[in-house]
């Protein structure tokens, strides 16, 4: 027996492999929302808007109480969780410094200044309810010239400018106070109160002045009353080291923004540029991605064995390449190795890029209420293509806004202008929005011929007389006979003097039995009486 033998030993089974599930990765949303926003710091959304230091006063505050700081801080809580997309989008403040910026990009310039410049395109037009027109004429004539000194339109115009570009547009009536810091702190009144008729006398309105929304800080509302007239309301604006009585500035304001955002907009609106980033952003990110796509919308592909070709550092090869990129063209030629190279084209497809641009530009003009033909020249294409009904839609909104813009603040300056020039208010004449759309000439002459047929109607129905159809053409003013003497109708004069014949002709006396036929009939030459 041979005992030196070892015993092999028994081997151990072999455990089957256990199926170990990886460990998967999760994410959680506070990692997402980190990524998200990167900065460590939120900016603050709800605060005072701010504006360049000599514009501000020394403390700088725009409330006479504490409450406005804990309803922001309230609001900085609710939204701060999505404070970036409200950047871009438009949806807080973003500053008088950057709105100056986008004022210079024609997009959003154009859009402030089509709408100012529609707004005050035919101005208005003063009307009467007296019955004494003469003298009303007069007053109208004064109060008219009176608006031209002041250049009203033009004032109106570029305040709804800075109101598109910023929010609100200020305009300052000058009444020759302003070296009188005491003075300017008083209130001139609405035009037809007690205090404007203190305050106003003959000839105290020198001028009328721009002032853009960053030289004027809010300085005292309330905020403690919902039921206030000036709830929400400053009483007077700091202007460069002077305190303004409101009353003396002139604001507008197209756009107004809940009552919690009203500090962070320095007591403005919502700018036209703020409004319309979204769709601009959109627009040129679309234009320049189509330009780009125009560039290099192929590619040139040389199929070779780059293990050989890029030997040397692949000088020859780039040299090649480059060679072939300088004398490209039609008249161009690529040689390759016909057995060992091949050379092709990788093209983009350039169909409907026109299409995107055009969706981009309306999504621009959609957000302004500007059709196209007006907002960038472009008139429409394809088979009975018309822009009027456009034209006719945006005319009527215009209409619309300068009632809602302009009409108040309108009534006031005119009562002031009023005292600075009779010492009195006429509640007699007011004044009216004249129509943006206007007829051509030959619908114009249309129309002209319609109303001219149905007041023959009316005549001979015995519903008018001559003389209210004289006055009706003496008070419209595009009916081309303003300056006519409404009582100074002309003598009709028998038709044989004026060498007329009646129309259709003068009536058969065989049929009719009259006996005043035509003599050169040659019957019934009639009787003497």
């Amino acid at each position: 027996m041979a005992f030196w033998r070892k015993k092999k030993p028994t081997p151990k089974p072999i455990a089957a492999p256990v199926d170990v599930a990886p460990k998967q990765i999760k994410i959680s949303y506070e990692a997402l929302a980190r990524a998200k926003h990167r900065d460590s710091h939120p900016p603050v959304l709800f605060a005072p808007a701010i504006h360049p230091p000599m514009a501000t006063p020394s403390k700088m505050m725009i409330a006479q109480d504490s409450s406005i700081g804990s309803s922001q801080d309230w609001a900085n809580g609710q939204m701060a969780a999505t404070y970036g997309d409200m950047w871009s989008e438009g949806l807080t403040f973003l500053g008088f410094a950057y709105l100056a910026e986008l004022a210079q990009r024609p997009e959003y310039r154009v859009m402030s200044e089509t709408i100012a410049s529609e707004m005050t395109r035919k101005w208005i037009r003063f009307t009467s309810t007296s019955d004494d027109d003469d003298d009303k004429a007069q007053r109208i004539k004064e109060l008219s010239a009176e608006f031209d000194r002041l250049d009203v339109a033009g004032m109106f115009r570029t305040g709804a400018e800075k109101d598109g570009y910023f929010g609100r547009g200020h305009i300052y009536i000058d009444t020759g106070d302003g070296n009188d810091p005491d003075e300017l702190k008083q209130s001139i009144g609405d035009g037809r109160d007690s205090i404007s008729k203190s305050k106003i006398g003959i000839g105290s309105i020198k001028a009328l002045r721009n002032v853009e929304a960053l030289w004027c800080y809010p300085t005292g509302y309330n905020s403690t009353n919902p039921l206030a007239d000036n709830w929400y309301r400053p009483d007077a604006w700091f202007v460069m080291n002077r305190t303004v009585h409101s009353s003396r500035m002139i604001t507008l304001i197209g756009r107004e923004v809940p009552d919690i955002l009203k500090p962070t907009y320095s007591f403005g609106g919502l700018s036209m540029s703020q409004m319309a980033k979204p769709y601009v952003d959109n627009w040129l990110q679309t234009r320049q991605s189509v330009t780009d796509i125009i560039e290099s919308f192929t590619t040139w592909v040389l199929k070779t064995d780059l293990s050989t070709t890029m030997q040397a550092d692949g000088d020859e090869l780039f040299k090649r390449l480059s060679l072939f990129n300088l004398l490209r063209s039609n008249q161009g030629v690529m040689a390759i190795n016909k057995d060992t190279e091949d050379f092709a084209n990788v093209s983009a497809p350039l169909a409907g890029l026109g299409e995107l641009k055009s969706l981009a530009q309306q999504d621009m003009a959609s957000v302004s209420h500007i059709p196209l033909v007006k907002l960038t020249g472009i008139t429409p294409s394809g088979l009975n293509s018309s822009t009027e009904g456009e034209l006719v839609v945006f005319y009527d909104w215009i209409g619309s806004y300068q009632e809602k813009l302009f009409r108040r603040p309108l009534h006031r300056l005119m009562g002031l202008i009023m005292l600075s020039l009779w010492g009195e208010v006429d509640d007699d004449i007011g004044f009216e929005f004249e129509p943006l759309w206007s007829l051509d000439e030959a619908e114009a002459a249309t129309a002209e011929k319609t109303r001219a047929d149905t007041d023959v109607a009316y005549i001979e129905s015995g519903v008018l007389s001559a003389e209210e159809v004289r006055t009706r053409l003496a008070a419209d003013d595009h009916s081309g006979y303003t300056s006519i003497d409404v009582d100074d109708a002309p003598d009709l004069l028998d038709e044989e003097e004026q060498g007329l014949e009646p129309a259709g002709g003068r009536p058969d006396p065989s049929v009719t039995g009259d006996p005043g036929g035509d003599p050169g009939a040659g019957s019934g030459s009639g009787t003497d009486e």
